[in-house]
């Protein structure tokens, strides 16, 4: 790993740790003694407990690295955002996806009701998964048997959800690389379907078990789609330690819960329509066309993420450096072996959350090209 970089991910990671098990300590707290008694208490808690390390994720994106997401919308939807349940519907194209929709329910203020389906593996990373199993994130394993009792399941919990929740649903099912869309191209060729270029094909169990068991009480689904700005390079939790900034492009659109279609076939008939347009959506903007015709909304960069790292540095700080007065931690070499180690830790767990943010190869911004290989590569480079 580049030196500058170990440079920003010790402070750094020192203070998400140290920060993030304070804040998981809380909640388990919250989970054992509070939520028993009152599950509405306990959320209201949670909210504002999760947000103040949610938002230390929200500094590095905005502050740190100064990456400006360019909303496209338009007015009524903007309004309505933060302020009614939604079920979110983007694709998945960047290793941040996640990260980007943090800024956006932050300027929206429901940064600590924001949800999503995940695969099982990720509530157990240090810090960050656990506190997305506290704050009732749904954790699938890919097995539909399994999946479907565990998804009715965490669907029926969030009827009586006391705060306006935005709930993410991937239905590509994973990111978008370039072997994940040679697959999908060559599947959709087999059966007939529009060959996507810009994103794989949805997979429509989820959101039909979604649709059937939310519409009584979400009213709202939000079809987004992210992409970055052309010449611009994808921005990863790598890229962001690094301070390289970026602009990332956002289109919401809005659309009644009520006036989806009722069957299933419908649904996800519907749903493919939807991936169908926001490819060619994307290949018109990669093309060299406009990024849609909705006026695009001042986000703004408040400083409230600002304001927590500021102050959970500083807490931080005069801890460990009470800490190691009281201890005389580097008065000995065991103690200085034992700092050694702790920093190590550090770093390698910062190195494992990088990781498990990363896609395979990182995509670029344009189009992808198809190299001919066999004939149904042929195929798709000649379409």
């Amino acid at each position: 790993m580049e030196i500058p970089v170990i440079f920003v991910i010790i402070p750094v990671g020192l203070i998400f740790l140290l920060s993030g098990l304070i804040i998981n300590l809380i909640q388990a707290i919250l989970y054992v003694l509070v939520r028993p008694l009152s599950k509405n208490m306990y959320r209201r808690f949670n909210k504002v407990v999760t947000e103040l390390l949610w938002l230390e994720a929200v500094w590095l994106f905005d502050w740190w690295a100064g990456v400006k997401v360019e909303l496209h919308t338009d007015s009524e939807t903007f309004n309505l955002m933060g302020k009614e349940h939604a079920l979110l519907i983007p694709n998945h194209r960047s290793d941040i996806d996640w990260l980007i929709g943090w800024v956006l329910a932050q300027r929206a203020g429901c940064l600590g009701c924001t949800m999503a389906i995940m695969k099982d593996v990720l509530k157990y990373l240090p810090v960050i998964g656990w506190s997305m199993w506290f704050s009732e994130y749904i954790f699938v394993k890919r097995k539909w048997a399994e999946d479907q009792s565990i998804l009715k399941s965490g669907y029926e919990k969030l009827k009586d959800f006391p705060f306006p929740f935005w709930l993410g649903l991937f239905v590509e099912g994973t990111r978008f690389t370039h072997p994940k869309l040679l697959d999908a191209q060559q599947f959709a060729i087999s059966k007939g379907l529009a060959v996507p270029r810009n994103v794989l094909l949805p997979r429509t169990k989820g959101l039909i078990l979604a649709v059937k068991h939310l519409r009584s009480f979400v009213p709202a689904v939000y079809d987004v789609t992210f992409t970055v700005a052309r010449d611009n390079s994808p921005p990863s939790l790598l890229t962001l330690l690094k301070g390289k900034s970026s602009v990332v492009k956002v289109q919401v659109k809005r659309h009644l819960m009520n006036e989806l279609p009722e069957t299933s076939d419908d649904i996800a008939q519907w749903c493919t329509n939807l991936f169908v347009a926001k490819d060619a959506f994307l290949d018109k903007y990669f093309s060299g066309g406009s990024f849609g015709n909705e006026e695009i909304q001042d986000l703004g960069r408040p400083t409230q993420s600002l304001t927590v790292m500021i102050v959970w540095s500083c807490l931080v700080s005069m801890g460990a450096v009470g800490f190691l007065l009281w201890t005389s931690l580097f008065s000995t070499w065991q103690g200085i072996i034992v700092s050694a180690v702790f920093l190590l830790l550090v770093i390698v767990t910062m190195q494992i959350l990088i990781l498990f943010s990363q896609s395979e190869p990182h995509i670029d911004s344009m189009p992808i090209s198809i190299l001919p290989q066999d004939p149904v590569k042929e195929i798709l480079l000649q379409s």
